[in-house]
């Protein structure tokens, strides 16, 4: 079984850079991660963001092991350097927490359009941190896709709110999960990187619920936010179908991103991500 399943790229370290493999994947990530966002977006009147984060990392967790155990090798789950790798996972749990506070509040193409401003960090800082060029196609690329986020945010709007920023705040620290992905995280598998990212998740979920049930916010403050203001509501069975069906979104999603940052420029994939507003849309 396992010299069958380390045929697959989802076990092993990639072996160099593959572009246009690359963006396909991206483009497969992108819709599936698209799907998922909706699914969440539609039970979060009937959860909160800590019983999401915390139900669905159990499942990815869960799914991550069952696939190191069918590739032969537990120690796929292990980073060969685990600080770039548990960073990146905070980067993305801090992504989360960002995107989804304002869920209950935001359409999805709202969410979507501040979380993709994420491309512009990346081809801007990619600059510096990479030392990536960026072309004429690629610049213009990001303007098109920067006036459509803005078009949609509408910031000039009499009834813009400031809650339409924390997806913005989302895409900059999603954009730093991808430069660290890129610069530092390049020789790992997938699965070691979604296990990271699991664990985090998890941690991530349970402090927050420790925090509220210590320090009760007021009623006020829990009535405007009640998405990421109230702990662990009851668990019904929708919302746990839903979670469950999200965690093999989530981590079939997340690998094909992750494998696709692996093995092409950052600043040359950015733009493709755009394609995730046309998916959240439909």
């Amino acid at each position: 079984m396992a010299s069958t399943a380390s045929r697959f790229f989802i076990f092993n370290a990639p072996d160099g850079d593959r572009p246009l493999f690359a963006m396909l994947l991206l483009i497969i990530g992108v819709f599936v991660l698209a799907l998922k966002d909706s699914l969440i977006k539609y039970i979060s009147p009937s959860t909160s963001f800590w019983q999401v984060q915390v139900t669905r990392a159990t499942g990815n967790l869960a799914l991550i092991i069952s696939l190191a155990f069918m590739s032969g090798s537990l120690k796929r789950i292990l980073p060969q350097n685990w600080r770039p790798v548990y960073f990146r996972g905070l980067m993305q749990a801090l992504c989360m927490f960002c995107f989804f506070a304002g869920a209950p509040f935001l359409s999805i193409a709202q969410m979507a359009a501040g979380l993709y401003t994420y491309p512009l960090f990346v081809s801007l800082l990619a600059i510096p941190v990479l030392g990536e060029r960026i072309g004429r196609w690629r610049l213009g690329a990001l303007l098109v896709g920067a006036c459509g986020a803005t078009f949609m945010l509408n910031p000039l709007a009499s009834n813009f709110s400031l809650v339409q920023l924390l997806p913005v705040a989302a895409g900059f620290f999603y954009a730093c999960n991808l430069l660290v992905l890129r610069h530092s995280c390049r020789d790992e598998t997938p699965l070691a990187l979604t296990f990271a990212v699991a664990l985090i998740f998890i941690s991530f979920g349970i402090l927050g619920m420790s925090f509220l049930m210590i320090f009760s916010p007021p009623l006020e403050i829990t009535s405007a936010m009640p998405f990421v203001m109230i702990g662990w509501p009851e668990l019904t069975v929708t919302v746990l179908v839903i979670c469950l069906i999200s965690s093999i979104l989530n981590l079939s999603g997340n690998m094909c991103m992750a494998r696709a940052y692996q093995t092409a420029d950052s600043s040359w994939l950015a733009p493709l991500d755009f394609t995730y507003l046309l998916f959240a849309a439909l």
